[in-house]
C-alpha cells in the first residue's frame, strides 16, 4: 500500500498511462511527435525540481519510440482471443474503465499460427491493443468496426482462472455468442505491444511528492563537487569508532583474497557508512575483469556483519543474480549454525525472468520461496505450533494419543460418505510419501555438509508438495465441503485404509512420530532459515537445530525398541531393571527433547499474518541486505517500510540516470555506492531524439564528467595481456595492470591450429553483404556462416582433445545474433557447465560476462 500523500499526488499529476492512452494511431506513427519538445539533459542542475522535470519529456519520447518500434512487428506480436469481457467492480468512467477479460488458451496439439502465441501470459504493465482480427499489418489496429483501442494489464490472472484485469483507453463493446439464438457474437483479440512497468515506475519517481520524498542523495549530485565523501567529516567526533570499523573490516575481508585496490574500495565505503552528518555518493571504477563483483560482494558481507540495512540493485536481473551469488558464497563459507541468518538476506523479482529455478544456491533467499515456506509454517492447521504440540502430546502420553486414534477408527467404520473416504485415502497416501522422505536425513552416518544439503532438498520438496496439495485442496473445496474434513485427517497424521487393519500401538507410535518429525523438520528449518535474526535469536535457533538432532536420535531409538516389542512396556513403565537400563538413553533423550520443545513453544512468538502480502512485507522490513533490479526497488516505497542506510548500485554505468531516481529516493537513505565503468556500453535508448539529448547517460558517467573522484580497481584477472593491451592503452590510460594469473604461461590458450588463431584474430569476410531487417537491425549472412564454421571446428577440437571449452559469439546487432543462432540451430549446449557451450548474444547482453 502506498502512502496517502503519494496517492493524492497521483491524482493531481497526469500519469504516463494517461498520455499513452491519449495518443491516436497517427500520433504513435509520428516519429517527430516530441522532436521539438525534448531538450538536452544538462550536466548540472539548479534544483531538485529542475532535475526531475528535465527527464520527464525524454521519458515520454522514449516510451513513444518503443511503442512505434513494436508497431512495425505487430504481425509477429503475441495475440490471444478474448472469450468474454466483464465490467470490473472498480469501473468508474470516464477514466476508470476497468474490465476483466476472459482469454482463450491454446489447447495441447492445437495448431497455432504463432509459436509465441501459446506461450504468451499477460503481465502487469503490458500495453495491449484490442482488435477484431489478428493484425497482419499496422492498419489492422484501426478498422472501421473497431477503431484504435489500447489497454494496460493491471494484474495477473487468479489461479484456476483465465480472467485478466485491464484498464482500457476507451469503453469496450463486446457481444458474446448466443448459441441458443444462433448468434455468433463479436470476435476480439488482445495483441501485445509493449510493457510500460519500468517507465511507469520512473515516471512516479520523477513526479514524487517533493515535500515528503527523501531527496538527500539527489541534492548532493545536482552540481560538481569532486570531494563529496572523500574528505573526513569535521563534525564526526567518534574517530575511534571509525577506526574500529576499519579494523573490523580488515579482519573480515582478510581471507577473501582481495588485492590492494579492492581492499581500499571496501574500507573507504565502510568508513563512509560511519558518518551520520553527510550524504555521500562514492564511485568505484571497475574496468572489465578487475574483480568488481568480488569487491561488491566483500563490501556487502561486511555491511551484513555490521547490520547495515542496504539495498543492492542493478539494471538487469543477470547483474543482480551475479552479485547475489557471489555474496552467498561468502555467507555460506562463514555459516556456523546451518542456514541460520539467511533471513537477513532477501532477493526479489520475477522468478521466471530471473530463471530462479536454475539457481538452486539462491532458493533460500528468494522472496517468493520464503513467503511460501513461512506461510506453510504459520498455518493454523499444520504449522509449527501444531507440530510442536502434537509431538509433546505423543511423547508425554502415547497411550492417550493411541486411544484417540482408535476412537476415530471406530467413527470411520460408520462413515458412509464415499467422497470423504476417497479424500481420506488420498491424504493418507500423501502422509506415507512424506514419511518415507526422511530416510537419508535421519541417517546418522551422513556428514554435516551432506546432511545440510539433504535437509534443504527435503524442505524444497515439501514446499513444492505443499503447493501442489494446497491447489488440489482448493479445487476440492470448490466441489465439496467434505474436503475440509479431509484436511483434519492429514493434520493428525492418521487416515483410514481399506486394505490394512487398524495399527497396533507400536505401529501407531512409530508412524505418528515420523509424520510429526517431518512436519517439524520442515517448519523449524524454515523458521531459522527465513526469519530475520532480529526476530529469532541465536539461542532459539540453536535449540531448534538441537531438537531436530534429538528427534533424529529418538527416531532411531524408537525403531530399536519396536523390534524388541518394548514400546508398550516403556509407556506403562513396567519394564524390568535390566530392560530399563537398556532404555535409559531413550528416557533421557525424550525428557530433554520435551524440555526443548516446551521452551520453543513459549519462546517463539510470530505475528498473525492475514495473507502472503503481509508475510512478504515482514520479510522485506526485517532483512539487512535486499537485492533487486533498480526498477523493482519501487516496491520498497511503501508505508511502514524500515528505512535503509545505504544503496549499492552495480553496473551503474548501464543505468539511465532517470531510472536511478527510483532507489535513490528510498526512505532513510544516507549513502550511495555506484560501481561501474563509463567506458563500457551505456544503457540502450530506442529513440534517436533521446540519444542525442543524453537520455541514456548514467549518473555514474555524469559525475565522472564533472570530475567526481572514483576508486579505480587497477588489476585485471580476465584477459590475456595481448588482448588487454589495446583497451588498456586506448581507454584506460595504461592504468590497468595484468594479474599474475593472466601472465602465466598456461593462461595462453590455443584451440585451433594455424598462425591466424592466436589470442586474437581479425578475419576479413569480403564476400558478404549487409542486410537490414524489418526492425532496422543489420545482419551479414556470410559472416554468420564463417562464425558457425569456426564454432564447428572448435567443437571438433574440444571433443578430440577432451578439453572443456566455453565459446561466446558477440555482435552489436540483434539481427546478426538471431542469424547466428539460426545457423547453429541448437547444435551446442548453452550451459556453461557442459564440456562445450556456445552463447550468442548482443554486446550489452554479454557485458560483464566471460568465456574462453
Amino acid at each position: 500500500m502506498e502512502t496517502t500523500t503519494r496517492k493524492k499526488k497521483e491524482k493531481t499529476v497526469p500519469g504516463l498511462v494517461d498520455l499513452v492512452f491519449s495518443w491516436s494511431l497517427k500520433d504513435v506513427l509520428n516519429r517527430d511527435l516530441y522532436k521539438n519538445k525534448v531538450k538536452e539533459i544538462p550536466e548540472t542542475f539548479l534544483s531538485t525540481d529542475h532535475y526531475m522535470k528535465t527527464f520527464i519529456t525524454p521519458l515520454v519520447e522514449e516510451t513513444h519510440a518503443d511503442l512505434l518500434s513494436n508497431m512495425f512487428t505487430v504481425s509477429r506480436a503475441p495475440a490471444l482471443e478474448v472469450l468474454d469481457v466483464k465490467i470490473s467492480k472498480d469501473f468508474k468512467p470516464p477514466k476508470g474503465l476497468y474490465y476483466n477479460i476472459l482469454l482463450k488458451r491454446a489447447t495441447e496439439g492445437e495448431n497455432n499460427e504463432s509459436k509465441t502465441e501459446s506461450k504468451y501470459e499477460p503481465e502487469v504493465g503490458d500495453l495491449i491493443a484490442l482488435t477484431d482480427v489478428k493484425p497482419k499489418r499496422i492498419e489492422d489496429l484501426n478498422r472501421p468496426k473497431r477503431s484504435y483501442l489500447i489497454a494496460i494489464v493491471q494484474g495477473m490472472k487468479d489461479d484456476g482462472s483465465d480472467r485478466v484485469p485491464i484498464l482500457s483507453s476507451q469503453p469496450i463493446s463486446f457481444k458474446k455468442p448466443d448459441r441458443a439464438k444462433g448468434e455468433q457474437g463479436d470476435k476480439l483479440f488482445i495483441v501485445y505491444l509493449s510493457n510500460l512497468t519500468t517507465n511507469i515506475r520512473i515516471w512516479k519517481a520523477l513526479n514524487s511528492d517533493k515535500e515528503n520524498a527523501n531527496l538527500k542523495i539527489i541534492k548532493t549530485v545536482l552540481t560538481s563537487d569532486a570531494n563529496i565523501g572523500e574528505v573526513d567529516c569535521s563534525l564526526c567526533p567518534f574517530r575511534e569508532t571509525k577506526t574500529n570499523a576499519i579494523s573490523n573490516t580488515r579482519a573480515i575481508i582478510r581471507t577473501f583474497g582481495l588485492d590492494n585496490a579492492q581492499q581500499k574500495a571496501v574500507i573507504s565505503c565502510v568508513a563512509t557508512r560511519e558518518c551520520g552528518h553527510r550524504n555521500t555518493v562514492k564511485l568505484i571504477w571497475g574496468p572489465p575483469g578487475t574483480g568488481k563483483t568480488r569487491t561488491v560482494a566483500s563490501l556487502l558481507y561486511v555491511l551484513l556483519k555490521m547490520k547495515c540495512r542496504t539495498l543492492t540493485c542493478a539494471p538487469t536481473n543477470i547483474a543482480v543474480l551475479g552479485v547475489t551469488k557471489k555474496l552467498m558464497q561468502h555467507v555460506q563459507d562463514g555459516q556456523e549454525y546451518d542456514t541460520y541468518g539467511l533471513g537477513d538476506i532477501v532477493l526479489f523479482g520475477n522468478g521466471e525472468r530471473m530463471k530462479i529455478d536454475d539457481h538452486e544456491d539462491l532458493f533460500d533467499v528468494f522472496l517468493s520461496n520464503r513467503v511460501d515456506a513461512l506461510a506453510s509454517c504459520l498455518s493454523p492447521n499444520n504449522g509449527w505450533k501444531v507440530g510442536i504440540q502434537s509431538m509433546i502430546c505423543l511423547l508425554e502420553d502415547p497411550e492417550e494419543q493411541y486411544r484417540k486414534y482408535l476412537e476415530k477408527q471406530k467413527d470411520k467404520e460408520h462413515d458412509t460418505d464415499d467422497n470423504q473416504n476417497t479424500d481420506d485415502e488420498e491424504e493418507e497416501e500423501k502422509g506415507k510419501i512424506t514419511s518415507e522422505k526422511d530416510g537419508n536425513i535421519n541417517d546418522r552416518g551422513v556428514d554435516k555438509n551432506r546432511k545440510s544439503k539433504l535437509l534443504k532438498k527435503f524442505v524444497l520438496e515439501t514446499l513444492k508438495e505443499n503447493k501442489k496439495n494446497d491447489k488440489q485442496s482448493s479445487q476440492r473445496r470448490n466441489n465439496s465441503r467434505a474436503a475440509g474434513e479431509a484436511n483434519k485427517v492429514k493434520n493428525e497424521g492418521e487416515a483410514s485404509n481399506k486394505e490394512t487393519s487398524v495399527w497396533t500401538f507400536e505401529e501407531f507410535v512409530i508412524k505418528r512420530f515420523k509424520w510429526i518429525q517431518n512436519q517439524l523438520i520442515f517448519c523449524l528449518t524454515s523458521l531459522y532459515t527465513h526469519l530475520p535474526t532480529s526476530f529469532i535469536s541465536l539461542e532459539v535457533a540453536k535449540e531448534m537445530i538441537r531438537v531436530l538432532e534429538m528427534l533424529q536420535t529418538l527416531g532411531t531409538l524408537f525403531a530399536a525398541v519396536e523390534t524388541s516389542k518394548g514400546l508398550r512396556d516403556i509407556s506403562h513403565r513396567t519394564v524390568t531393571r535390566s530392560k530399563a537400563r537398556c532404555f535409559a538413553n531413550l528416557y533421557a533423550t525424550k525428557t530433554e527433547c520435551l524440555k526443548v520443545l516446551k521452551f520453543l513453544s513459549e519462546s517463539i512468538s510470530l505475528p498473525n499474518f492475514i495473507d502472503d502480502y503481509q508475510i512478504r512485507s515482514f520479510c522485506l522490513k526485517g532483512a539487512c541486505l535486499i537485492f533487486c533490479t533498480a526498477s523493482s526497488s519501487s516496491k520498497l516505497h511503501t508505508e511502514g517500510m524500515t528505512p535503509l542506510e545505504m544503496v549499492v548500485i552495480d553496473e551503474a554505468a548501464q543505468l539511465k540516470e532517470c531510472e536511478s531516481t527510483i532507489p535513490l529516493q528510498l526512505p532513510g537513505l544516507r549513502h550511495a555506492i555506484l560501481i561501474g565503468d563509463e567506458k563500457q556500453l551505456p544503457a540502450m535508448v530506442q529513440s534517436k531524439i533521446c540519444e542525442k539529448a543524453e537520455f541514456g547517460r548514467s549518473l555514474f558517467e555524469r559525475l565522472v564528467i564533472l570530475g567526481h573522484k572514483k576508486h579505480l580497481l587497477n588489476v585485471q584477472y580476465r584477459m590475456h595481456p595481448k588482448i588487454s593491451l589495446f583497451p588498456n592503452r586506448e581507454f584506460y590510460q595504461k592504468k590497468i595492470m595484468d594479474g599474475p594469473n593472466v601472465k602465466s604461461a598456461e593462461y595462453e590458450k590455443r584451440f585451433l591450429e594455424g598462425d591466424i588463431f592466436g589470442s586474437y584474430s581479425f578475419i576479413n569476410v569480403s564476400s558478404g553483404n549487409e542486410e537490414i531487417d524489418d526492425k532496422h537491425s543489420t545482419r551479414n549472412m556470410a559472416e554468420a556462416f564463417v562464425v558457425a564454421e569456426i564454432v564447428a571446428n572448435l567443437h571438433k577440437e574440444s571433443v578430440s582433445s577432451k578439453q572443456k571449452v566455453r565459446v561466446g559469439c558477440i555482435s552489436p546487432y540483434k539481427a546478426q545474433v538471431f542469424a547466428i543462432q539460426q545457423i547453429l540451430d541448437k547444435k551446442y549446449s548453452t550451459d556453461v557447465k557442459s564440456d562445450f557451450s556456445v552463447n550468442v548474444r548482443s554486446v550489452d547482453g554479454f557485458q560483464g560476462g566471460e568465456e574462453d
